[in-house]
């Protein structure tokens, strides 16, 4: 089975600047993913879409493969993730006439992550060949059932409302469970992004996650923290 490894990296950050190149630990921040997905024995290729000389040289510095550079338009703020799928996947098979069997999206803002876990988030999409793909979930360190809006009267406005009238008030111990998507690994299918135009489609099957073992850095603080938490978890 042909499974790709994308890792998206483009240049632009808001949070922290040419944050896929910030040292990480003695190394930039995309070569943690990068070495990640050349450890997974279920991976077979692994590529890095930039729009970046720089990130593109550093990423086959570190044995990723760069066979294209990302137009500038998918590689600004707003972008989402499946017009930048479509772009490599489009490349590589117009280009290689290479079609992968599955796709696993890892990104670089997660630098602690095990290769086996890759493998069994691989290994349960195989398993469960209805699903559309696979995301890793945690459980929440706040739980929506005590989350609130504030209306346009200026009072509190539960947002889970629908499943309880005061499901605030709930004990511990009665709430559901529920779970959140880390972005820490997604698998996903071919079919999935150009027939259903989604990079998840509609029948999503968990990886369930220890959440005290998920790192996904956003800002500056999250970088401080993410250091001292790798390290004790190396």
């Amino acid at each position: 089975m042909e499974v790709l490894a994308i890792i998206p990296a483009r240049g632009g950050s808001k949070g922290i600047k040419r944050k896929n190149l910030v040292d990480f630990l003695g190394k930039p921040l995309v070569a943690h993913s990068i070495e990640h997905a050349l450890a997974c024995s279920s991976i077979t290729r692994t590529i890095v879409s930039t729009d970046d000389d720089e990130i593109a040289n550093v990423s086959r510095s570190f044995g990723a493969e760069v066979p294209f550079m990302r137009p500038g338009e998918l590689a600004e703020d707003h972008v989402l993730d499946w017009p930048v799928f479509v772009h490599a996947l489009k490349y590589l098979a117009a280009n290689e006439n290479y079609h992968p069997d599955l796709i696993v999206h890892l990104r670089p803002t997660t630098p602690y992550r095990k290769p086996e876990w890759i493998s069994e988030a691989v290994n349960l999409l195989i398993q469960h060949p209805g699903a559309h793909s696979v995301r890793s979930m945690s459980a929440p360190e706040k739980h929506p059932y005590r989350m609130f809006t504030i209306n346009a009267d200026g009072y509190l406005d539960p947002i889970m409302k629908h499943e309880h009238p005061e499901p605030y008030l709930l004990r511990r111990q009665d709430l559901p469970e529920v779970y959140y998507y880390n972005c820490v690994i997604d698998v996903t299918k071919p079919e999935t992004i150009f027939e259903r135009k989604s990079m998840t489609g509609s029948r999503i099957f968990p990886y369930i996650m220890n959440p005290e073992q998920v790192i996904d850095i956003d800002s500056p603080r999250d970088l401080i923290l993410a250091q001292y938490f790798v390290k004790e978890l190396l």
